[in-house]
């Protein structure tokens, strides 16, 4: 069965960027020919899930969108006509992820941000798994990982990694 997997990074205090989307925190744990597993895990997917404003972010820094071998879902609010592989979706939520489940062909389906999808796809539980980095820092401000008022839910540890930059790795299952 294809999975829903959050694969992000953040603060130690739970930002995934500090204020005016400055991901420059990141670069702390930047470290030749360490990828901390992400190669590896874009290996079992066929899928992309990516917020409209994380999608325009990304355009505005490279030429080409990083997932474009991918089928990529840009969630946003209008419309507008696809651009090869990537297509911008303004339908319910949860009626792709029910689509994109049911689908018997294919991988795995990844959530490659930002925080507001991150939060939809928690609100509605259609997360299966989360491999969550932390980041060794504290930047006080910015866009939230986590928003207030989501759902009660469980997880289960399925395993853990720590790394010589201090970047921990933490996966879990949603449990249902």
């Amino acid at each position: 069965m294809r999975k829903v997997i959050l694969y992000i990074a953040c603060s130690l205090d739970g930002y995934i960027a500090k204020p005016e989307d400055d991901l420059s925190f990141l670069e702390i744990v930047a470290q030749e020919g360490e990828d901390y597993g992400y190669h590896a895990f874009l290996q079992t997917v066929d899928t992309v899930l990516v917020g409209r404003k994380t999608y325009d972010w990304v355009m505005k820094h490279v030429d080409t969108f990083p997932h474009a071998d991918r089928t990529t879902y840009v969630i946003t609010r209008t419309q507008r006509p696809p651009q090869g592989n990537i297509i911008f979706y303004n339908g319910a939520l949860g009626d792709l992820i029910a689509q994109l489940k049911s689908e018997s062909q294919g991988t795995h389906i990844f959530c490659d941000g930002g925080g507001d999808l991150v939060n939809a796809l928690l609100q509605g539980k259609y997360l299966d798994e989360i491999i969550l980095s932390i980041i060794p820092i504290l930047v006080g401000d910015g866009t939230k990982l986590f928003q207030n008022g989501l759902p009660e839910q469980k997880l289960q540890l399925l395993h853990t990694q720590s790394f010589p930059s201090g970047l921990v790795q933490l996966h879990y299952a949603v449990q249902r």
